[in-house]
């Protein structure tokens, strides 16, 4: 399940990117206290969107509580809430309520350079919106000891919107972090042996073949000529950092 990472958030933080050399993530209880305190509103919230879009669906989903960045280790506890306060939060302008949504993206490049995003389906509540796949962590990504594992939960996403699979991946090259206030994009470098355009080719088949498909569309980014509005900051931020990387 993809959830909308968003781009609308009010507070007054600059992103930030940073290598991001280990994960140290954990699952920890305590649930979301300030917002269960508002749980009537939130599910009237919730029900007006459903109303508007009959395809949402309000699954368990896991938000960072607490988190630390230094030397490249990011570590902190995950706790258990729901889309329907995650979608309230966030059309209510990502007020600081304790919670930061951290989330593994797979930043897909081509062979040629060329990076990869999805145009989010009509039936998503991102409709049109484009990042590359991914989305908000949820308790299948709970290993055996409690940790939290993003790095399965990109490699799930990828394959569940592009049907691309692990054994695709050319070359595995780790996270970038962008921190952006109430958001960590964790923008992991996935690397393919075939050009960004065949990759796409390749996901357009696949997304025809789907019922319902997360992704109504890719788009294939080769410069700052091919970036749109409807593209995440932090998507473009990331991409600019590989073209300055490259020179």
């Amino acid at each position: 399940m993809t959830t909308d990472a968003g781009w609308g958030f009010k507070w007054n933080v600059d992103r930030r990117i940073a290598p991001v050399h280990r994960l140290d993530l954990r699952a920890e209880p305590g649930g979301w206290p300030e917002l269960e305190a508002q749980r009537a509103e939130v599910d009237a919230h919730f029900a007006r969107r459903a109303a508007d879009n009959p395809h949402l669906w309000n699954g368990p989903i896991l938000l960072l509580r607490d988190y630390a960045f230094a030397d490249g280790v990011l570590s902190g506890g995950f706790r258990h809430t729901d889309f329907a306060a995650f979608t309230f939060w966030r059309d209510e302008g990502w007020r600081d309520l304790g919670m930061v949504n951290a989330f593994a993206l797979a930043a897909i490049e081509g062979a040629d350079g060329g990076f990869i995003l999805g145009v989010m389906g009509p039936t998503t509540a991102s409709a049109g919106r484009t990042y590359f796949p991914g989305g908000t962590p949820d308790p299948s990504d709970i290993t055996a000891d409690g940790r939290v594992d993003l790095h399965a939960s990109m490699l799930r996403e990828l394959e569940e919107e592009t049907g691309l699979l692990p054994s695709d991946i050319a070359r595995d090259d780790g996270f970038t972090g962008l921190f952006d206030g109430p958001r960590v994009a964790l923008l992991g470098r996935l690397v393919f042996d075939a050009p960004a355009d065949a990759l796409a080719a390749r996901i357009r088949a696949f997304l025809a073949r789907e019922e319902q498909p997360e992704l109504s569309d890719v788009a294939v980014v080769h410069s700052e000529a091919d970036i749109t509005p409807q593209m995440a900051p932090f998507a473009v931020d990331y991409m600019r950092a590989r073209w300055a990387e490259r020179g």
